[in-house]
């Protein structure tokens, strides 16, 4: 990991199409604002992997559909 020091109001570039700029240092938060593409997603990290568990549970097959998609139903 590349860990910077930097100031209210200096950037850090990503690539050539996300410029991060930290724009306040207050008490012990640190408010920054990101530039990037539109197609680039930006989360915050508990919320990246609050989408990660809702997707792994939403594709999740109940037991009784994938025995019956097996050809193992039961009934």
């Amino acid at each position: 990991m590349l860990v910077l020091t930097r100031k209210s109001g200096e950037t850090i570039r990503i690539g050539n199409d996300i410029r991060v700029v930290v724009v306040e240092v207050k008490d012990n938060h640190v408010k920054i604002g990101i530039d990037a593409p539109h197609d680039c997603t930006i989360h915050r990290e508990e919320i990246y992997l609050k989408i990660q568990e809702d997707n792994i549970r939403a594709s999740a097959l109940p037991k009784d559909v994938a025995d019956a998609l097996k050809g193992n139903d039961t009934k």
